[in-house]
């Protein structure tokens, strides 16, 4: 794996948490940067999976944003400490739903939820549409194929958008902008990653 910056000492920690509070964007890249050890090291725990220890790195990262973004120092921990937690949620998060989307799909599968917020899975909406045998098979194949592809075509990163913006894996569909706002990039940035991943999947699928 590549060579990571040192970490803070804990007046410089506490130092660029202060600037960060204050609004410098320039604090948050620094203390995210400065972690990024951090991440190396609990991906070392998951080094004897397939995955590539890359990719593993991109998720912790994506954890180590949202540790930097969300710690209270109020409540008494340190930020690796904290950090640490974040980061190995994220690889545990990422690492179950690829285990579950290389499973055959139900038709009792949540997709999500309707305008009441009451779960929906597949055979709901099969049933809605009031679809022939034939299409409800054929539907469930197209969905297991969307998963397929969806795990085998992405990048980490174009993974997480499409599976925030659509609500994959019975998540809450979420907007550009909340979603730039937990990977700390822009909302623009996010919209180009939703369309790349977007034109992939319709390359492949049709």
């Amino acid at each position: 794996m590549k060579t990571f910056p040192k970490p803070l000492g804990a007046e410089e920690e506490q130092y660029y948490l202060q600037k960060y509070q204050q609004g410098d964007p320039e604090a948050k890249d620094l203390l995210i940067e400065k972690n990024l050890r951090l991440v190396a090291h609990i991906v070392k725990k998951y080094q004897h999976l397939d995955d590539d220890p890359e990719d593993l790195i991109s998720i912790g990262t994506i954890g180590l944003i949202k540790a930097v973004s969300t710690y209270d120092q109020s409540k008494g921990s340190r930020l690796a400490t904290y950090a640490a937690r974040c980061i190995d949620n994220e690889l545990l998060m990422f690492l179950r739903s690829k285990k579950k989307s290389s499973k055959e799909i139900s038709l009792y599968e949540p997709i999500g939820t309707d305008k009441e917020g009451n779960e929906l899975n597949l055979l709901d909406v099969i049933e809605h549409n009031t679809l022939s045998v034939t299409d409800k098979v054929n539907l469930k194949q197209d969905i297991e194929k969307l998963y397929e592809v969806l795990e085998k075509t992405l990048t980490p990163r174009e993974k997480m958008v499409i599976e925030l913006r659509y609500g994959l894996y019975n998540q809450k569909e979420k907007t550009q902008r909340e979603i730039a706002e937990m990977l700390g990039i822009s909302r623009s940035y996010v919209s180009r990653i939703e369309k790349n991943a977007l034109a992939k999947l319709r390359k492949l699928l049709e």
